[in-house]
């Protein structure tokens, strides 16, 4: 089973709502740091490791800062998100650069703060060369370490959120690596890494193992094809969270044992114990530590009846998009009998607009008999407010940190009216006709 919890009072959080008004996230800054640590401990049977966090997951520099502290490197997917984490000081081989269908500008990016560059196709080893040569950076050549990314196809099966593998847009075929491999050394790389990514939200620990022993295989291969000795495994993320109080956790510890002992008998068997383990998890590291923290204010009574909060999907796309359950908790209601079915919805103009649809939950107070209930969203610390959008105008909610001393600091503010019209020119629409 799966606690959820959330790390304030009542009263608390009616002080916090006074100063910052729902709708906002709150991450804890505690739990996250104290995951971190677990994770770091686990992993450290392997002889070298390292977790570049997915920034697509949280991109706040707070949070990226507060994990750089504890050790972390960073996953990026966009020249954006590479600007977020030079802000907090990871650069290097401490980022991995992995992005697909990439523009020339990103590459060149990447290749300018020392990134480890993970291709995404065959073809992208021209384009980069043809990138980095044409580009007015110090940096022209050809990176010494290279990172190829790996599609299974058929030999791996997918889950519901990401599909499967031979229908994705990711990655080289079995047969492109080896040949990729064998063109990036005739052209000067040293160095090299191996990656996939292959699931997302997948919460079976065989399935993990599955994709460790299909990478240590393949790297035992490529060594024996192309003469290449990897430098590390990068074995992607997709590791799933318990978003249903039925459900449990993948354990750390259960995870990197099986993973080692595949190492051993696949890896250290063919004379590469060396080869370093690299995993870019996100949803995991901060996921169950961020809540998005709402008020009912309307209840309406037809053909069923529905609860709408003062957020919508706008700030939280997951249960639109994917049907993604997300646990919701009425603060101080708990343990009140949960004797009504309601669909929690938001205000925006589209009918998939619903955190949750013919919900059991205790009876919701609206603002119009005083002031709402707190309807807290939880497991919503990675991709939540990082999808967030505009449509209707609407504005996306701000970010909060728990600190460790029970101080609470404002990472990002609300947006207002003045950040949605701010990239139109509305002096030049007056002479417009």
């Amino acid at each position: 089973m799966s606690v959820k919890t959330f790390p304030l009072s009542k009263t608390q959080l009616e002080e916090l709502a006074g100063r910052y008004p729902t709708p906002f996230y709150l991450y804890d800054e505690e739990a996250i740091r104290k995951n971190v640590r677990h994770l770091i401990s686990a992993f450290s049977v392997f002889p070298r490791y390292k977790e570049h966090f997915a920034v697509k997951a949280t991109p706040n520099p707070y949070i990226l800062k507060i994990l750089a502290e504890e050790g972390l490197g960073a996953d990026c997917s966009s020249l954006s998100e590479l600007l977020l984490t030079d802000m907090v000081g990871i650069k290097g081989e401490e980022l991995m650069f992995t992005s697909n269908e990439t523009p020339a500008t990103e590459y060149i990016k990447a290749r300018e703060l020392g990134a480890i560059i993970n291709l995404d196709d065959f073809s992208h080893i021209a384009f980069l060369e043809k990138s980095l040569e044409k580009s007015g950076s110090l940096r022209k050549s050809l990176p010494e370490l290279i990172s190829c990314r790996y599609n299974p196809g058929p030999l791996k099966e997918g889950n519901a959120i990401i599909g499967k593998p031979e229908e994705a847009k990711y990655g080289f075929t079995r047969d492109q690596i080896f040949e990729a491999y064998s063109l990036l050394k005739a052209k000067g790389v040293k160095r090299f890494g191996l990656h996939t990514m292959v699931a997302s939200n997948e919460l079976s620990l065989d399935y993990h193992l599955e994709t460790g022993r299909l990478l240590f295989e393949l790297a035992a291969e490529i060594k024996t094809k192309c003469g290449v000795v990897l430098e590390f495994v990068n074995l992607g993320g997709g590791l799933g969270i318990p978003y249903k109080p039925e459900e449990e956790a993948v354990s750390w510890e259960a995870l990197a044992a099986g993973l080692k002992k595949l190492y051993d008998e696949i890896i250290v068997k063919v004379g590469l114990g060396s080869l370093a383990i690299h995993t870019e998890y996100g949803r995991p590291i901060t996921g169950p530590y961020g809540w998005l923290v709402s008020r009912a204010v309307h209840k309406k009574e037809i053909y069923r009846n529905y609860i709408g909060l003062d957020t919508c999907m706008a700030d939280l796309m997951r249960p639109a998009l994917y049907g993604a359950y997300h646990h919701i908790t009425v603060l101080g209601k708990e343990n009140a009998p949960h004797d009504k079915t309601y669909d929690i919805v938001g205000s925006l103009c589209e009918n998939n607009d619903k955190f949750a649809a013919q919900r059991k939950m205790p009876e919701i107070a609206v603002a119009a008999e005083g002031a709402g209930d707190f309807v807290i969203i939880h497991d919503a610390g990675a991709h939540g407010r990082a999808m967030g959008f505009n449509y209707n105008g609407k504005l996306r909610c701000g970010e909060l940190l728990l600190r460790p001393d029970g101080s609470i600091k404002q990472i990002r503010r609300a947006e207002t009216v003045e950040d949605y019209f701010a990239t139109l020119d509305l002096i030049a629409l007056r002479d417009f006709n």
